[in-house]
């Protein structure tokens, strides 16, 4: 089934440097953009992400350093790729949980306020797991019956990516809706605060942190009643992103 789409939607996946979304980097990124009328553009972009790949990373993905010495780092590139995403809506697989935390710190450290929050934002991998519990390429055979070549390779997971989708459209057409609004929802498993889910919204629409000894509490009720968790936090090893929510909270309280 072909998507129902009202904006383009990018399909992306990553390949990065480790799995901490607040000190590792990209070293490739692919995107499918799939416009309203169906046409697809795709960009392969390989990345100098000016750290060490990981023994462990390098592993599954098989990039090393000397394979991306040469290429441009994210700053250089940031401008260009915020452009092009601009006004898409975004899907991917793990993507809320990983990439899209990850690929919102790059463009933080290259000066860019790329606002994922104002876009769709599909997770393949959700809507797989809440249906049928699988890894990608059990997903990618599942649903699409071939075998999924070149796994990890950050174009091959892409485009796999996106024909799950198709195919989960065509599976489930009594759950699912050919709507990405409609898919965003179902696909997320809390309405996150900031990208890395240190923070979602309970069902008041209230900012709680989700980890911790402060899980379930209202953010504003601890930067009243602890004022060092503020600090604790901004001095500690989180995301930009969730540093900027957090202070945008905190700046809030002034008002």
């Amino acid at each position: 089934m072909e998507l129902h789409l009202t904006n383009p939607i990018l399909f992306f996946d990553i390949e990065s440097t480790g799995l901490n979304v607040a000190t590792d980097r990209i070293v490739e990124i692919c995107a499918v953009k799939v416009l309203p009328n169906g046409d697809q553009e795709i960009k392969t972009r390989r990345i100098n992400p000016t750290i060490p790949i990981s023994p462990e990373a390098q592993a599954v993905h098989g990039i090393s350093d000397e394979d991306v010495k040469d290429c441009p780092t994210f700053a250089q590139i940031a401008k260009s790729l915020a452009q092009w995403m601009k006004g898409c809506d975004i899907a991917g697989y793990n993507s809320i949980k990983f990439d899209i935390p990850l690929l919102a710190e790059e463009f933080l450290r290259a000066d860019i306020d790329f606002d994922f929050r104002k876009r769709k934002l599909i997770d393949v991998q959700n809507i797989f797991h809440k249906l049928e519990q699988r890894t990608l390429s059990a997903a990618y055979k599942f649903y699409c019956q071939k075998d999924l070549e070149n796994a990890h390779s950050a174009e091959a997971d892409t485009l796999a990516t996106y024909e799950i989708l198709k195919a989960q459209l065509d599976r489930y057409p009594n759950e699912l809706k050919n709507d990405m609004a409609f898919l965003a929802d179902f696909s997320s498993r809390s309405k996150l605060a900031d990208y890395a889910g240190r923070m979602i919204y309970n069902d008041k629409d209230e900012v709680v942190f989700n980890f911790g000894k402060h899980r379930g509490k209202k953010v504003i009720d601890v930067l009243k009643t602890e004022p060092s968790y503020y600090s604790w936090m901004m001095e500690g090893d989180f995301t930009r992103d969730t540093k900027k929510v957090l202070t945008e909270i905190k700046l809030s309280m002034l008002l």
